[in-house]
């Protein structure tokens, strides 16, 4: 491998410890010193920076340092056939580059990182003392240092640190950038936040511009009198955007592909989820021997276990799901249709507005404790696989969701049948809702930064006595980074990420625009003009307002394509409601040809939705020629190499003959 030279390396990861009194009587015992010791031994590169309060180690890792530790953990490559191969330190020519021309991705890197430091063990057959201040404890045999450290509480922190040569590009191509509003540089995005971020907005930008059309088409109804054919006007547009959603998200999927191809990531099929049965991890792709071993069981009876923990499982999963059910039926039912009624009775503009504001207050703290709980009852159900969990955090609290966002609508298009109502509603919950979304998501941020940051100024000017009026400020930028708040989700930050708010969000806007289309086709204005917004604020917070993400892998949108799927589905009912709504006025609900048409319209859609997808086919055609190019060229070399070896050996065993 090419060699780096130390100035061209870029420190990754910080790790925070608190400052100390080191004395000549600790030498060789201070942890602290011996953790930067033990780095450095490792192959990091390793600098120290003095805070106000805690000191600050900085690593770095050079190019050989990293291809030691992703041999280490057989990191999955991409090699120039085309097959996903372990990676080996002497073949490392044999491996796909990131287009950056680097050799590992951000994910890989972290992950080697990981490896290394916490991979430092006492290789000794005794204890070594450390000391830390007053502190002294053993560091036992075969221990990892960095956890030992951690659980002594002298390390507090590990966390990613930002590149600021690539932040401030970044910055500049993408979160500044006015001129292409949609436009981004998602490979950048990618090699800098990793897949999953990257797909985020790739698909935020996508969903942004398809928007411009059905925005076009619902200005265009607002302005244009049709005169006869007004008519007309709803049923079409219903058909046309109903037709737009099922396109866009099947050109979504061929992006998807796209994307994966060019980042050089393997799209693999997921095979369910992995559960932790006698304390032993399992999933369906394995064939756990060791369960039966373990529970001293003949083989007769290994079938009878499989049932009954895969039985007993799905027992759990089914219980949990029934009290999240019932807990948004008994509890948050009765109070989102109290406030529907209570907004139908009031009479005044300017207290409805208040109403709505003081509503979405109030209901943000009700869906976090249903969120809490739900992470609780996953914990429950003994799921080892992350992904998974994830996906089930997201299926149970989009529920919650679901009914605090559209129960109140629901009222009023379906119960009352008052679409000037429901309009009114749609108005104050796009411009309400989504202004507050964006305020809390961005001065949130700032405030708990200032409040440490100033925290932290008060301690420094108190252990400076008499110098009060000297100005203090931060030395270091990574002393900065450690007071940001991290990239996280507000509910379940062990299972998800800070892309579980943006995703509820643009799933939650998504199904009010979509659902009551016929009653407020301005809506999809309102939508593209708070889409250009989250862009540009979502990338600043993500490169100025907060720490730099742990980069997480995969190659879907997850759980949310499904969900956004379904709305499609409950889109069309909803609208041939609104439909039978606005046609017949004497609320008769009688079935005329008019209102038999709708629910024709209604089947054909349905149709169009799940036949549209054979259309469209979700991977692109020079994605799979690629493939089944590098697929046969995998085969040719695996061939010809099997047949070189069958031929070695039987040369081999003709001469051991002779």
């Amino acid at each position: 491998m090419n060699g780096s030279g130390v100035e061209d390396l870029v420190f990754e990861i910080g790790v925070v410890v608190p400052k100390r009194a080191v004395t000549e009587a600790d030498g060789d015992s201070d942890a602290v010193q011996v953790l930067m010791c033990e780095f450095k031994k490792a192959g990091l590169v390793v600098e120290i920076i003095p805070g106000f309060t805690n000191e600050f180690i900085k690593l770095a890792a050079s190019p050989e340092t990293l291809a030691v530790a992703a041999a280490e953990l057989q990191i999955k490559k991409q090699t120039h056939i085309g097959l996903d191969l372990p990676f080996e330190r002497e073949q490392d020519d044999a491996f796909v580059k990131q287009t950056d021309g680097s050799l590992f991705s951000w994910c890989e890197r972290y992950r080697c990182y990981h490896h290394v430091i916490y991979g430092i063990i006492n290789t000794t057959q005794s204890d070594v003392q450390l000391r830390f201040d007053d502190k002294q404890f053993p560091w036992e045999p075969c221990e990892s240092l960095l956890r030992r450290c951690e659980s002594e509480g002298i390390v507090n922190r590990v966390f990613p640190l930002h590149d600021e040569k690539r932040r401030k590009q970044l910055l500049r191509s993408w979160a500044l950038n006015w001129l292409h509003c949609t436009r981004q540089p998602i490979d950048d995005v990618q090699l800098y936040f990793g897949t999953k971020i990257a797909l985020y907005f790739a698909f935020l930008g996508m969903y942004t511009r398809w928007l411009l059309f059905p925005a076009a088409l619902g200005i265009m109804l607002q302005l244009v009198d049709f005169g006869s054919l007004q008519f007309l006007v709803h049923p079409v547009f219903f058909i046309t955007v109903i037709s737009w959603a099922v396109f866009f998200f099947q050109f979504w999927k061929r992006k998807n592909f796209a994307l994966l191809t060019r980042w050089q990531i393997s799209y693999t099929i997921e095979t369910g989820p992995g559960f932790k049965i006698l304390g032993m991890e399992w999933s369906p792709l394995q064939y756990p021997m060791e369960l039966v071993k373990k529970s001293d069981v003949d083989h007769g009876k290994e079938k009878q276990i499989y049932q009954r923990h895969e039985w007993f499982a799905r027992i759990r999963r089914f219980r949990n799901d029934a009290i999240i059910i019932l807990s948004i039926i008994c509890l948050q039912l009765p109070f989102e249709l109290a406030y529907a009624h209570l907004y139908e009775k009031v009479e005044s503009g300017a207290i409805k507005f208040g109403l709505t504001a003081i509503y979405l207050l109030i209901i943000q703290y009700f869906t976090r404790i249903g969120g809490k709980i739900s992470v609780n009852l996953i914990k429950d159900e003994k799921v080892e696989n992350t992904e998974y969990r994830a996906d089930s955090l997201v299926y149970k609290v989009f529920g919650l969701f679901f009914m605090q966002t559209y129960i109140g609508l629901f009222y009023h298009a379906l119960l009352h049948r008052n679409i000037t109502t429901l309009r009114q509603v749609l108005k104050q919950r796009l411009i309400v809702s989504e202004v507050f979304d964006n305020l809390m998501e961005n001065s949130l941020p700032f405030l708990k930064y200032s409040c440490k940051k100033y925290g932290a100024l008060r301690n420094k000017k108190k252990g400076n006595k008499g110098s009060s009026r000297e100005k203090v400020q931060f030395a270091s930028r990574v002393e900065k980074e450690y007071l940001k708040p991290d990239y996280s989700a507000s509910i379940g930050e062990e299972l998800e990420d800070g892309l579980f708010d943006d995703f509820l969000e643009l799933a939650l806007q998504f199904g009010m625009i979509m659902m009551f289309a016929c009653a407020f086709p301005l809506a999809f204005v309102f939508a593209a003009v708070n889409n250009i917004m989250e862009i540009k604020t979502d990338a600043l917070k993500l490169l100025t307002m907060l720490k730099r993400p742990v980069p997480r892998s995969t190659v879907t949108i997850g759980a949310w394509l499904n969900i956004f799927q379904f709305l499609i589905v409950l889109s069309i009912c909803t609208n041939c409601v609104l439909l039978v709504c606005l046609y017949d006025a004497e609320g008769n609900w009688k079935i005329e040809p008019g209102l038999a048409a709708i629910l024709i319209i209604e089947h054909i859609l349905l149709l169009i939705k799940f036949g549209f997808s054979r259309l469209v086919p979700e991977e692109p055609a020079w994605v799979k020629a690629n493939r089944m190019k590098n697929v046969t060229h995998a085969q040719d070399v695996c061939s010809k190499q099997l047949l070189r070896n069958i031929s070695g050996k039987e040369l081999s065993v003709q001469d051991k003959v002779e």
